[in-house]
């Protein structure tokens, strides 16, 4: 064996470059089934962010379904998602630029099918029967908050939609029974959010297409629902939280559950088309649930009542759909790309038909993530992922103990993973610890943990990531003088608000399109999220001062920590205001700070040149704050006040 290099944490060369992350990696995303033929969404960095569209038919190599002027990608509830479907060799989906509809026939050009400027659609559903599509469409074409409705459109002509139901501020997940007799679907009001509560719809569908005798079969203002979907003999499934975890029920001769357990069988839908089970028979279902952070696949036999789990090296799960005799889905584990897998269900072998990278790299640069639990605040426990360094070339001297970077996630209503993410393993093969937090509020522990955070945004979450940091600290993991924290959008806020009201706890923080101005965020910002914050933090404008006493923005006079922000020049979501904000304010109190801001990005950087730079510029803010050179050779960040 070669002997490992002694070199300080921080400064630890790896192969893991920002040229690996970006120009040879790509994004899975959500597929359509047709037959044996999968279309799978890949988001493409390298080509400025776009999602392309990859046809996978047995026996012929993979090929773009779509040309590079298309960009699959919907902005209703401007997170997206459900933007494709396929039946019979004809593919449908939305294009980015200019939010229509297109269809392409077998061997024919593509199709405008939605001529109307102004309007959004998502979550599509064929109704081959009547010849037309069933879908969400958000109306923009008001003054106002826009108009979410489900609407028909017809296969025969150019048409924006007949409107099916209506009333709700939010739609989703609509879904025809096998024998198209009856359309299920989800709904929801302000000021929830599709995790807080729902409610689950079913009506008949009358000879002319129009909706009759409608009925809320299951949901409220506090019960989640989650994928309603029909067995193939027509009986209504989904989830839901009733029990105070997330579980599969039916619904025949009143609500029944099919598996009561403690774990969560659904997720917060931030986006449509998520999917965690498919029916593999009437009486079998396949389905991903998840325990501690950790999921796990198995087969659910509703006439046994039985559980099995298939022994497959994957820790995650998503989008999973049942063809004939084989499932397909995204499939992610530690040390291993996230990939589309197809699994044979007769015999549990999986067959690789998509990776999000090649795995060039040797296991012995990965972290493996350990699940951890803490003491916080209150006497409760709250949850995590850490990463210790690991570099099979590397040694730290001896006593030194590594940096941490603590990361808060986005929503805030998600979840850590425990997917391979070179995202994390850039920073611990260069030598830094990470604690990716599953704070109070986070999914996958049930809807008591998920409900901490009501009431308690800005507070709850800054706890756990503090108190996670010193519990690292106190076990002798890591260096309690060298601790960052970092996070984007809500993560963004949580690391602000832990540097700005837990002063002293980290040496620095990383904000990437954070929120600082917690008003303006109620105040600016789309439809989806526009009374997100009634129940994280309390109604606008009647408890306007717990919006002012946890923004960050009204207390910079307490902040002492060196400060880097990143902004998307475009972003709806969180506006440029608010980063701008933060750096004036870090920049007169003499805080070591820089600011970066990347033209033509949104919520989120897509593009290859915005992820490398932002990644490289943090890692050099660090290493000028923390004191370590960089082993490789990085473009300076103009920091001011250093």
């Amino acid at each position: 064996m070669t002997p490992k290099i002694t070199a300080p944490y921080g400064s630890w060369k790896s192969p893991i470059t920002t040229e690996l992350i970006t120009a040879k990696t790509v994004g899975l995303g959500q597929f359509a089934l047709d037959g044996e033929t999968v279309i799978l969404s890949e988001m493409r960095p390298s080509e400025g962010g776009r999602t392309a569209l990859v046809r996978f038919a047995p026996g012929l190599e993979p090929v773009d379904a779509i040309p590079s002027g298309f960009n699959a990608r919907t902005r209703v509830h401007e997170y997206g998602g459900g933007h494709l479907a396929a039946f019979d060799g004809a593919l449908y989906f939305v294009n980015f630029k200019d939010q229509h509809l297109y269809r392409q026939k077998p061997g024919a050009d593509f199709e405008l099918m939605t001529p109307g400027d102004g309007y959004r659609y998502a979550d599509i559903e064929i109704d081959y029967l009547r010849k037309r599509l069933i879908c969400i469409r958000e109306d923009h074409t008001g003054q106002g908050e826009a108009v979410n409705t489900i609407v028909a459109l017809s296969l025969d002509g150019n048409d924006d939609g007949t409107v099916l139901a209506e009333g709700y501020n939010f739609f989703s997940t609509p879904r025809l029974s096998p024998d198209g007799s009856r359309l299920a679907w989800l709904c929801w009001n302000h000021p929830n959010m599709p995790w807080d509560g729902s409610e689950l719809w079913v009506a008949e569908i009358r000879a002319d297409g129009t909706l009759a005798k409608r009925e809320q079969v299951a949901g409220g203002p506090a019960e989640s629902i989650f994928q309603p979907e029909w067995s193939p003999a027509g009986v209504l499934h989904f989830v839901s939280d009733r029990s105070g975890w997330w579980n599969l029920y039916r619904l025949k001769d009143g609500i029944e559950p099919l598996y009561p357990m403690d774990a969560e069988f659904g997720e917060p839908q931030w986006v449509f088309g998520m999917r965690t089970y498919d029916f593999i028979s009437e009486h079998e279902i396949l389905c991903a649930y998840t325990q501690n952070g950790t999921w796990s696949l198995a087969r659910l036999d509703t006439l046994q009542k039985t559980l099995t789990n298939y022994n497959l090296p994957f820790t995650s799960y998503d989008y999973l759909q049942v063809g004939d005799g084989a499932a397909v889905l995204i499939g992610s584990s530690a040390t291993a790309p996230t990939a589309l897998v197809k699994l044979d269900l007769a015999t549990g072998k999986t067959e690789i038909l998509r990776q999000a990278f090649k795995p060039t790299v040797d296991p012995g640069y990965f972290s493996v993530p350990q699940m951890v639990e803490f003491p916080t605040g209150n006497g409760l426990t709250a949850h995590g992922i850490f990463y210790p360094p690991a570099n099979k070339d590397y040694a730290a001297p001896e006593g030194e103990r590594p940096p941490l970077i603590v990361m808060s996630h986005g929503g805030p209503t998600s979840a850590a993973t425990t997917a391979l993410r070179y995202g994390i393993q850039y920073w611990t093969s260069r030598g830094f610890a990470v604690l990716d937090v599953d704070y109070g509020g986070s999914t996958g522990y049930g809807r008591e943990y998920r409900m901490r955070l009501n009431g308690n945004w800005g507070l709850v979450d800054v706890e756990d990531c503090c108190n996670g940091a010193l519990w690292l600290a106190e076990q002798g993991l890591v260096d309690r003088q060298r601790m960052a924290i970092r996070g984007g959008s809500a993560g963004g806020f949580t690391t602000l608000a832990a540097l700005i009201f837990k002063s002293g706890v980290f040496g620095a923080g990383a904000s990437h399109f954070g929120v600082s101005d917690l008003e303006a965020l109620a105040t600016d910002t789309h439809k989806f999220e526009s009374r997100y914050l009634d129940n994280l933090v309390g109604p606008y404008p009647a408890r306007r001062d717990i919006y002012v006493a946890r923004s960050p923005i009204h207390h910079t006079q307490k902040l002492s920590t060196p400060i880097i922000l990143f902004q998307g020049a475009e972003d709806p979501v969180v506006p440029p205001s608010q980063s701008e904000k933060m750096f004036e304010a870090a920049r007169a109190q003499e805080i070591p700070t820089a600011y970066l801001v990347f033209e033509g990005e949104s919520h989120g950087f897509r593009k290859a040149e915005s992820i490398k730079r932002s990644l490289e510029a943090e890692l050099y803010f660090y290493s000028k704050i923390f004191g370590f050179d960089t082993a490789d050779k990085i473009e300076p960040v103009e920091i001011e006040n250093l």
